[in-house]
């Protein structure tokens, strides 16, 4: 994505905020400090997608418990991540300042917040239960309504999620034009990320995943068609990721 369509797209608060409301609730907006889905809209002066959350009553956005929680210019953060996304090869701090006009070191900054999110080291990969699933994300289609595909087949960009049954949850963008949203693809995000041997992965019915079995991954699958949900075997946690 160029800076210009990076800008078209993402260019206000407004927009990137939609832009993680399509992500994080797609399954319905929760309260991130009790989960209860009693919630409305809040009005306040000079900040916007804001909530209420009836049972707390505490109000929130979608950036709490995220690393874009306090950002006052969402756009330079979407623009930074677009752009480290995009480069074949590392950028550098000093080239995105001169790109998008800002201080080398509040670049450096929010670099370093984005690299520590997307940490995958050995170390630290995930086990028990994951939950894999995948999102596509882009901005509304225009003109053409009802023509433009959506979820899988779609042109947009696509989002690979995993969690751990109640704990952390990783994401990763699939690059389009370096590779397809098929069982490859997702097997490799899945072998960066979780320890096979001491983990049961969960998805949904899509045939992208059905070969993991096959390789040596202890793999359940839930149909969604049937609304099938058995004890533990389920991929609620990840489908609000």
């Amino acid at each position: 994505m160029t800076i210009i369509e990076l800008m078209k797209n993402y260019g206000t608060n407004e927009l990137c905020l939609e832009l993680l409301e399509e992500i994080l609730y797609k399954d319905g907006i929760y309260c991130p400090y009790c989960n209860s889905n009693k919630i409305s809209s809040k009005s306040e002066k000079g900040r916007t997608n804001r909530h209420q959350c009836q049972s707390c009553q505490k109000s929130f956005s979608v950036t709490v418990g995220t690393i874009f929680h306090k950002a006052r210019k969402l756009p330079q953060w979407f623009m930074i991540l677009g752009l480290m996304l995009n480069a074949k090869k590392s950028k550098s701090s000093c080239e995105i300042s001169r790109d998008l006009g800002m201080r080398q070191a509040s670049v450096w900054e929010i670099q370093n917040k984005i690299r520590v999110a997307m940490n995958t080291k050995e170390s630290s990969l995930l086990q028990g239960i994951i939950e894999m699933d995948e999102t596509y994300i882009g901005g509304k289609p225009r003109g053409n309504v009802g023509k433009n595909k959506r979820g899988r087949g779609t042109n947009k960009t696509a989002v690979v999620g995993l969690q751990e049954r109640g704990g952390e949850v990783r994401v990763e963008v699939v690059d389009r034009e370096k590779d397809s949203m098929n069982f490859k693809t997702l097997k490799r995000i899945f072998d960066n990320n979780v320890d096979k041997i001491k983990s049961v992965l969960v998805t949904d019915e899509y045939l992208g995943y059905a070969p993991m079995a096959s390789n040596g991954v202890s793999h359940f699958v839930i149909n969604h068609s049937e609304k099938f949900v058995a004890g533990d075997i389920h991929t609620n946690s990840i489908e609000g990721f």
